[in-house]
């Protein structure tokens, strides 16, 4: 009977293979906790503490840009979801704002305009080959230039620049908002459902619908309708400029901004090229049959080559996203109060758990990169060309 099971085990490929794994991963375990338990008897050896104990100490300093309320009096567990949010803010605002502009670039590189093509091809090169530190700190030493304070310019009614950041009106939310954000929610799905059976219509009539008019139309004035209706349930708080500063509104800084502009541009640029190589990559026919049929050229490009292009596009688009969102850990160098800059600098100086620090650091990056490839590999799943196998 062991026989028999020794030569299954020798013998049989899938059942080997298996072995084989299960013994790598064995021995990778076995390798790290003998690599724990080592650290943990030289930092004890030492008389270095170790433990996560230290999250809810109080944190002892204070951070500037925050989307939730922080004190020094916090703890560092509450400082460590402070700078979680600001990377998250940062990489969602960067990934949105560099994905425009890059589309952009990209469908302007292969303009027939001659002067357009060559401001974006110097753009594209220029940026692609300088640093991204170098150019955050560009960005962020040209906004700390601005005027000071008592020279804000003035954008619009309540919208000042200066070098200490964006100052604009703040909203205050009253009672019968929540309906209006349903409302917009409510818009959004229904629009989604409308798309759907307009589709299905035009595919078996052939007949054309407006549906972007239709679904824009719908996701816009069903909230404002709903705004109207419950007694305009918003104001704004507007900056007013008292002594040395603005008192009241809210300010985006320009460590935000200078981050927010350096990774979009930066991350802009190979988006841009990637676009590029998605619509080339669609075949010269599907144009000029298109163009045969009477569609003009932003149908041809929005119904015919994006679509194909968007299967040759998505999977670098990934590699962006997930290389901008790491790139958000260099706002150490302006001072961004990002995960990295509050919890994995400051806290570790206090607490000196660097080992602790570091790991919850690195396994929150690798997070957010799976999460993110996770979504855009359901979205690349989705646009793939759909066969019989």
């Amino acid at each position: 009977m062991q026989t028999n099971f020794l030569r299954k085990i020798i013998f049989d490929e899938k059942s080997r293979s298996l072995l084989i794994q299960t013994l790598v991963i064995g021995l990778f375990a076995l390798f790290i906790y003998l690599i724990a338990q080592q650290t943990a008897y030289n930092l004890e050896k030492r008389g270095i503490s170790s433990g996560f104990d230290f999250l809810n100490l109080s944190a002892g300093y204070d951070i500037s840009i925050r989307l939730i309320p922080f004190t020094s009096e916090d703890t560092h567990f509450r400082a460590y979801f402070v700078g979680l949010l600001n990377t998250l803010m940062i990489a969602v605002c960067g990934c949105f704002l560099a994905t425009i502009i890059g589309f952009l670039v990209g469908v302007i590189r292969l303009s027939s305009n001659w002067l357009f093509r060559n401001i974006a091809y110097v753009y594209v090169e220029f940026t692609r080959n300088v640093p991204v530190l170098l150019q955050i700190i560009l960005y962020y030493s040209i906004l700390l230039h601005l005027p000071k304070i008592k020279q804000a310019i003035e954008i619009f009614d309540g919208f000042f620049l200066t070098n200490r950041g964006f100052f604009s009106p703040s909203p205050i939310f009253k009672e019968g908002f929540s309906l209006v954000l349903w409302s917009f929610l409510i818009a959004i799905i229904a629009s989604i459902l409308i798309k759907k059976i307009l589709k299905k219509k035009q595919e078996q009539t052939g007949q054309q619908y407006p549906i972007f008019l239709i679904n824009s139309a719908l996701i816009i004035f069903t909230p404002i309708l709903v705004y109207y209706i419950m007694g305009r349930p918003l104001e704004f708080d507007a900056p007013v400029l008292k002594g040395f500063n603005f008192k009241g509104g809210m300010v985006i800084r320009p460590e935000f901004l200078g981050m927010l502009f350096g990774l979009s541009i930066y991350t802009a640029a190979f988006i841009s090229e990637t676009v590029r190589s998605g619509i080339i990559a669609v075949s010269k026919g599907q144009r000029e049959a298109s163009q045969a049929l009477g569609l003009k050229n932003n149908l041809v490009m929005r119904l015919i080559v994006i679509p194909q292009a968007l299967r040759v596009i998505i999977p670098p688009l990934t590699s962006q996203y997930l290389n901008l969102t790491k790139n958000s850990s260099l706002g150490i160098a302006i001072g961004y109060a990002d995960l990295v800059h509050g919890f994995g600098g400051i806290s570790l100086n206090q607490t000196g758990r660097a080992i602790e620090i570091m790991l919850m650091v690195m396994l929150t990056y690798l997070t957010i990169s799976l999460t993110i490839s996770l979504f855009m590999n359901i979205y690349n799943k989705s646009v793939q060309f759909k066969g019989n196998a």
